[in-house]
């Protein structure tokens, strides 16, 4: 690319983890004292650092009757606002399908190595962060948790950490940004979430090491990491293997900033990133689920545990399906994770974004299959939130205030539900679910309660519930939105419901069933 500065060789592994383990020596005292902390409480009960002592791990009621969080992916990727929260990593990438974003930035910032990523902290002010505001705006959401990242693969830290320089408290908003979210989230009387997504900063600047770019100026490599090149291949069984190199010294790191996040503010959930599943990761993952559950225990504080695919043995921590669905109820609590924009988590200018119809539907599903949403906004660079962001924030909350009794506290029932929509599981598949008709259901339970929400509404103003038999015998039914009776019979094809004209607001329809046993 034209005035681009000339590609280079490089640097050997010895010399970039030489470099990195430099920068980070004025933190190696304070890293010593947490890892000692850390690991004590590991190895010291009732959980110890190995997957079969993990397995005695249970996901507490307030997380099972939750059923509704908040996510926020915020940094210093805002300032840029393109495309979302990977910019730190493709606007080093000269060629390929990312080359975009390296030229947004030269057009934007100005060219390398002169300005880098470094050189948007100082843009990144949070002027109009408020706190309150947010927490206020979350509660009315109707969540019951919420989960900033406190760091993300950038390795900049948005809490007071005592292991770097690089973080919001000694730069940018100079604010310790989760502290000050902790506080506001606990005072709504929601619990507190924090994210880390720190273990793919091991190879996150490695696109910058090509050529002249501040990633190899050992001045900054501190906040660069050690920008390793990532390596993976196809093993003898088709399977995708990671070789990506990991030092001892970076293992350390990783579970020091860990646990210094959950020695600091004390969270309800700890959520990691796909990458804790690297190999190497596993024996400090282990440590730090240890010291994580034990330190909760201690204080009588139900914890979770968030991963993703495979990257805990199953029931030692609580199963993420990122943008995804589950096919069918899991005997387990899961958690699904999904952005109001389908293309970003980060905020990006020109971003689209989902309705609040799809998120509501979503909501039901996931639910009624024994699960949570995770909902994620990107805020502004400035601390604001985006309009659209808000505008969904507040149509599901007015949703659930009508139908949340449908929706918290809540268990399955016998089956998840029933209609033509298939739902398209995994990871990575949440716009690929057909939209949903008035003739998907899905159930939940509380106590005696049964519940159906209906995922679009009839033109005829008849609906059919199969699954509800005349075996169940069925003594009234109310529409959760209006609270009002509805007229049904029942027969052999099941539940017949004569409906009113339609409510106003999301499209999806609670019904209490009131009914002599399900």
């Amino acid at each position: 690319m034209a005035g681009d500065a000339p590609a280079t060789q490089a640097p050997d592994t010895a010399t970039i983890e030489r470099q990195w383990v430099a920068a980070n020596q004025p933190y190696d005292a304070a890293r010593r004292d947490v890892l000692a902390r850390a690991r004590q409480v590991a190895w010291q009960g009732p959980m110890q650092p190995d997957w079969q002592s993990l397995g005695a791990y249970r996901a507490p009621e307030w997380y099972r009757d939750a059923k509704f969080g908040i996510f926020i992916h915020w940094g210093v990727y805002s300032v840029a606002a393109y495309k979302g929260e990977w910019y730190p990593r493709h606007m080093y990438e000269r060629s390929g399908e990312y080359a975009n974003y390296h030229q947004h930035q030269v057009d934007t910032y100005g060219p390398m190595p002169q300005v880098g990523y470094k050189d948007l902290i100082p843009r990144f002010k949070a002027e109009h962060f408020d706190p309150t505001a947010w927490a206020a705006l979350f509660r009315q959401a109707g969540a019951r948790y919420v989960v900033p990242v406190a760091e993300h693969h950038d390795g900049f830290a948005m809490y007071d950490s005592q292991l770097s320089d690089w973080t919001a408290v000694k730069m940018g908003p100079h604010r310790d940004v989760i502290g000050e979210l902790a506080k506001a989230i606990r005072a709504q009387g929601m619990k507190l979430g924090l994210s880390s997504h720190r273990a793919e900063h091991d190879w996150f600047f490695e696109y910058g090491r090509g050529y002249d770019s501040d990633v190899n100026d050992p001045r900054y490599a501190a906040l660069y990491g050690p920008a390793h090149p990532s390596r993976s291949a196809k093993g003898e069984d088709g399977q995708e293997v990671d070789w990506t190199y990991v030092s001892d010294a970076y293992l350390d790191d990783w579970l020091a900033r860990s646990s210094e996040i959950v020695q600091r503010y004390q969270p309800d959930l700890m959520y990691f990133d796909w990458w804790i599943g690297q190999p190497r990761f596993r024996g400090a993952l282990a440590e730090f689920a240890a010291f994580y559950y034990n330190q909760a225990t201690a204080r009588a504080q139900g914890v979770v545990l968030n991963y993703k695919l495979n990257d805990m043995s199953p029931g030692t921590g609580t199963l993420n399906i990122e943008r995804g669905q589950a096919a069918d109820i899991r005997e387990l609590p899961w958690q699904t994770e999904t952005s109001v924009s389908p293309d970003s988590w980060g905020y990006a200018e020109g971003d689209t974004y989902k309705s609040p119809d799809e998120i509501v539907q979503l909501l039901a599903d996931v639910v009624s299959k024994n699960g949570n949403l995770l909902l994620n906004i990107g805020p502004k660079a400035d601390g604001s939130i985006p309009p659209e962001a808000r505008g969904i924030l507040l149509a599901v909350g007015q949703w659930l205030k009508a139908n949340g009794e449908a929706i918290y506290g809540t268990r399955p029932w016998q089956h998840y539900g029933e209609g033509p929509t298939q739902v398209v599981a995994g990871t990575m598949q949440d716009t690929k679910t057909k939209p949903y008709t008035a003739e998907d259901f899905r159930f939940t339970t509380k106590g005696a309660q049964l519940y159906a929400i209906e995922l679009g509404w009839p033109a005829d103003g008849h609906a059919l519930i199969r699954s509800i038999t005349p075996a169940l015998k069925v003594r009234s039914v109310t529409l959760l939105a209006t609270g009002k009776p509805v007229r049904f019979t029942q027969d052999a094809q099941g539940l017949h419901l004569d409906l009113p004209a339609q409510p106003s607001g999301v499209h999806a329809y609670a019904y209490r069933i009131g009914a002599d046993s399900h």
